[in-house]
């Protein structure tokens, strides 16, 4: 039996209604060893590179276990790369398989995904006995003791030929999407998977394709990265690093983020704002950080390059514009900012339920497109206290949450004898 000390005070779940409870900062007391018995667990973190979100939140996975003091052996595992291990795709294409839709984000050409979405997973079930086969192979020689996957798609694969090579051993699969796209897109039907949910939708999600209850797990929101948790600046420091910046003190500000490579996006938004001030981040973008630094405006604004450090731009700022993507919302929400974003055809699809998501809760508006947004900012500024204070109110701490279910996990391991029943019943399942 696994105790801890949870916090008491009542707290806004990101989806809406009852939240988990959180677990303490102090280092978790669990003493689990691999289920061989005399070494420490070996666990391997699954993610690609599509979009970034994947490797951020396998990277903030990886640091929450080394702070919760379980003294586990973290390996993240980059899946195509282990799975395309003659770096076919790149020979051919002369890029990896997710730069193509990385180039696609940064330029905006993402309408007609849902229907590649589906061209792609039937592509994933053609392939289903070759990836089996290149899985056992690592699975074989990496030899984990639990196995947590950060990327859709793919699960079932990775499950089964687990389960083939070593057998019993435990798969979690973190989502870090706010809700599930049926259907195999993050929860796979018919298989003991456990998936863990950030919001109440994707629980119920869960429990609508059959997982068992035992399986489901809850955290209060998406993986963020430690520094989102820092102490905020003071009210003086603030002051003098938006005066650095040639940022107004005494107006709200506006931080415009797309991701790791940007967005030509971000050029209608300028444009239609000479006005508002105005902090861009340009990630690797340098041609869209030079087109910006070209347009004519009449508020001050900072173009910035690629930077480690946005929970800082974060907290000069006063509001979020950007694409609905779980990390990018969550961040800006944790860091006290309403959002703008926009839901329209070219809307990611797993991504669209987040903007419902945003206007259920109040956290910000939805657009159907950035032509929109002068009229979004000013409506939002009309009524920004409120705004928020809607964002204080959630409380997510996924990244402290977590290590505690993975532990969890890792304690149900059955002996290896039933490891082997319940591995062969799941593959007569399949």
């Amino acid at each position: 039996m696994l105790n801890h000390a949870y916090e008491d005070a009542p707290r806004r779940h990101p989806g809406g209604g009852a939240s988990c409870p959180v677990l303490p900062q102090a280092p978790l007391s669990f003493g689990l060893e691999s289920p061989a018995g005399g070494s420490p667990v070996r666990v391997q973190l699954m993610y690609f590179n599509a979009g970034g979100g994947h490797r951020a939140s396998s990277l903030a996975l990886e640091a929450a276990i080394g702070r919760a003091g379980l003294g586990w052996l973290v390996e993240r595992v980059n899946l195509l790369e282990r799975v395309d291990v003659h770096d076919v795709f790149r020979r051919w294409t002369g890029m990896a398989p997710e730069g193509i839709y990385n180039k696609r984000l940064a330029m905006g050409w993402t309408a007609g995904l849902a229907q590649e979405l589906r061209l792609l997973q039937a592509g994933i079930r053609m392939g289903h006995p070759f990836l089996m086969k290149r899985l056992r192979q690592h699975w074989l020689l990496s030899r984990p003791d639990l196995v947590v996957s950060l990327v859709p798609n793919f699960n079932r694969a990775m499950f089964l030929s687990l389960q083939q090579a070593l057998p019993g051993t435990p798969y979690a699969t973190v989502m870090t999407d706010l809700a599930d796209l049926p259907p195999r897109f993050w929860i796979e039907k018919g298989l003991p998977i456990h998936i863990v949910c950030g919001t109440p939708r994707a629980v119920a999600q869960a429990h609508a394709a059959g997982c068992a209850p035992s399986h489901v797990h809850s955290v209060s929101g998406m993986l963020l990265r430690h520094d989102f948790y820092a102490p905020r600046l003071g009210g003086s420091d603030r002051l003098v690093r938006r005066r650095e910046l040639g940022l107004p003190l005494d107006r709200p500000v506006g931080l415009v983020l797309f991701g790791g490579e940007g967005s030509r996006q971000m050029l209608t938004i300028a444009r239609q704002l000479p006005d508002v001030p105005l902090i861009l981040l340009c990630g690797n973008n340098e041609a869209l950080a030079r087109a910006l630094r070209e347009l004519p405006a009449r508020a001050p604004r900072a173009i910035v390059g690629y930077t480690g450090d946005i929970p800082q731009y974060m907290q000069l700022a006063d509001f979020f514009i950007g694409k609905p993507g779980p990390g990018s919302l969550s961040e800006a929400i944790q860091m006290g900012l309403p959002c703008i974003v926009a839901s329209n055809a070219s809307t990611l699809p797993q991504e669209r339920y987040n903007t419902h998501w945003l206007r259920e809760q109040e956290l910000g508006l939805t657009i159907g497109g950035y032509d929109e947004i002068a009229w979004a900012v000013a409506r939002l500024l009309a009524d920004l206290p409120r705004f928020q204070a809607a964002a204080r109110r959630v409380r997510n701490h996924a990244s402290d949450e977590l290590p505690g279910v993975l532990a969890g996990i890792v304690a149900q391991v059955p002996t290896r004898a039933a490891a082997v029943l319940a591995a062969g019943a799941v593959m007569r399942m399949s």
